[in-house]
């Protein structure tokens, strides 16, 4: 992970100290994030932010006093990043409803937290970019502002969106594209025939589909999860398609 702007300062919540001294580890090979505190006391954590204010902040989700998400939605309007940290998957819905960027599941693995690092890079470059990524939705093009350009995409050329809290990253199989609309806009307009939800973040073109498995999607050269609450339609998806 390469910065072209400022570091990105976090501090990390977590009241299992292995489990903090792993994810302080993990941070410490992305020179563009920043460690400005870790806390295993979720009091002296909610005492800290008010003054350092971070970027982005990791945070476990059960812990004594204040969840994680109790904590979160205390602050979150002067937190531009949130990821959580949980060995619970059941919380992962309520956690995306507070706009987190990403979700990982304790045992983290390196890969995961590889993902989650790109995630972050992404959305910190384009909040630095500080443009209005506009997107215009057509019959079968998207016509896409960067500031004073403008691109013309086809949508047979989507592979995949990615929802990034109030931003959906557009990928083909060239490039991506950052876009000021959810992904719930784009389901909306785009054809209903030609892309699927897999995800609370994530659509996909079928198209694009080269393999179904039971938690996953490959389109293209990635590897989409599939979640929970959609993995039923998927299998459906999938008897149509045998």
């Amino acid at each position: 992970m390469t910065s072209t702007g400022s570091r990105i300062r976090f501090i990390a919540i977590d009241d299992n100290p292995l489990d903090l001294l792993f994810l302080e580890e993990m941070a410490r090979a992305y020179p563009l994030l920043q460690n400005c505190g870790t806390f295993t006391n979720p009091i002296e954590a909610y005492e800290a932010l008010q003054y350092i204010k971070p970027d982005l902040i990791f945070l476990d989700i059960e812990m004594p006093v204040f969840s994680g998400i109790e904590l979160l939605r205390k602050f979150r309007t002067m937190i531009p990043m949130a990821v959580f940290i949980t060995a619970h998957p059941d919380f992962a819905i309520e956690g995306f409803e507070l706009s987190a960027l990403d979700y990982l599941l304790k045992p983290i693995m390196e890969e995961r937290f590889a993902s989650a690092a790109a995630r972050i890079q992404d959305f910190w470059k384009m909040k630095q970019k500080s443009l209005a990524y506009e997107v215009l939705f057509e019959q079968q093009t998207l016509t896409i502002k960067e500031g004073y350009n403008q691109v013309r995409l086809a949508v047979n050329d989507i592979v995949y969106l990615e929802a990034m809290q109030d931003y959906t990253k557009i990928v083909t199989l060239g490039k991506h594209f950052m876009t000021l609309s959810p992904l719930s806009c784009f389901m909306e307009q785009l054809p209903p025939d030609q892309f699927v939800r897999v995800h609370r973040s994530y659509a996909v073109a079928l198209r694009q589909i080269r393999e179904l498995r039971h938690s996953e999607v490959v389109c293209g050269s990635a590897t989409i999860p599939i979640g929970k609450t959609y993995r039923s339609g998927i299998a459906r998806l999938k008897l149509r398609n045998l």
